[in-house]
């Protein structure tokens, strides 16, 4: 008979971070549940409104053609910057100086912070000062991302992958440094080809940090605002303006608290939701897949 009395004094060293946490994240949550629910006309002039606003923004055509630009921009950042990200990976050299300096240069435009890399692009896309815009005109190509929808898309895709590529990179990097030397030693035995180490043995041991890569980079993505906002300030027209973009105009611009509230709620819902999506989608592959005996 086990009459150990369990020792909890371990909670008294966790209570700071909960109580820091409560601060951080619960409260301002329940703030904006609070708000979502209500029409806040003054500090002390609020009215109930049920789910009203919640009804509102889903029912808002300007928000649901936002949505589906935010969609799209995410579904294509992930489907070039996740195979490019592993492609880096597998060049990239595996050690020596060489691996340090490569290491060191491709995270260089991660140190940038996010406003910054806006202004850089505006200024690298003009036609009279820029390096790209002054080259593309010099070639005779009609390139404006001020009133051509399709190179305001082009460029901020682009400047999104030189931004965040090397972040998939350095993970898959990371994922393949981990790999035993013994599962290659094997597939030199067999005379593997590239293909079949590539298939058989990185990408199944890449599995975990590919989980890690699309999540962090759908997350982000979806949440984009800085990088297109001073590109393009979401035009032309309304071509590149993104869900946190409307969430901004409609909280900071029109001081909607209620409807910015309950649009901010629905963004969380829908990134949670699509995000455990991703993790249940490449978990469930990698269970299903078959054991293989041999590359």
């Amino acid at each position: 008979m086990n009459n150990k009395v369990p020792n909890n004094r371990a909670w008294l060293l966790v209570l700071p971070m909960l109580v820091l946490v409560a601060f951080s994240a619960v409260i301002p949550l329940m703030t904006v549940v609070n708000y979502s629910v209500q029409d806040v006309l003054g500090p002390n002039a609020r009215f109930f409104t049920g789910t009203e606003w919640f009804q509102s923004i889903l029912n808002n055509s300007a928000l649901q053609a936002a949505f589906l630009r935010q969609i799209s921009f995410s579904l294509i950042i992930l489907a070039i910057q996740i195979p490019l990200g592993i492609g880096i990976a597998l060049i990239m050299p595996k050690r020596g100086w060489q691996a340090s300096a490569v290491l060191i240069l491709i995270t260089l435009p991660l140190l940038i912070p996010w406003n910054v890399v806006g202004s850089i692009w505006q200024i690298f896309t003009r036609g009279d000062i820029g390096l790209m815009g002054w080259s593309l005109r010099e070639l005779g190509i009609n390139y404006n991302i001020t009133r051509n929808a399709g190179d305001a898309w082009a460029t901020i895709i682009l400047m999104d992958v030189w931004h965040w590529t090397p972040l998939v990179a350095m993970l898959c990097y990371s994922g393949l440094r981990s790999i035993p030397e013994a599962y290659y030693q094997a597939a030199r035995i067999d005379r593997a080809s590239k293909w079949a180490v590539f298939r058989y043995i990185q990408l199944p041991k890449l599995t975990n940090v590919l989980v890690i890569a699309v999540l962090l980079r759908f997350m982000h993505s979806f949440m984009i605002y800085a990088e297109p906002f001073v590109l393009t300030g979401g035009g032309p027209g309304s071509s590149t303006t993104f869900l946190s973009q409307s969430l901004a105009t409609m909280a900071i611009g029109q001081q909607d608290l209620g409807p910015s509230a309950a649009f901010s709620l629905i963004y969380f819902l829908v990134i949670l939701l699509v995000s455990w999506v991703f993790y249940t989608t490449i978990m469930n592959m990698q269970k299903d897949k078959p054991p293989h005996g041999g590359a």
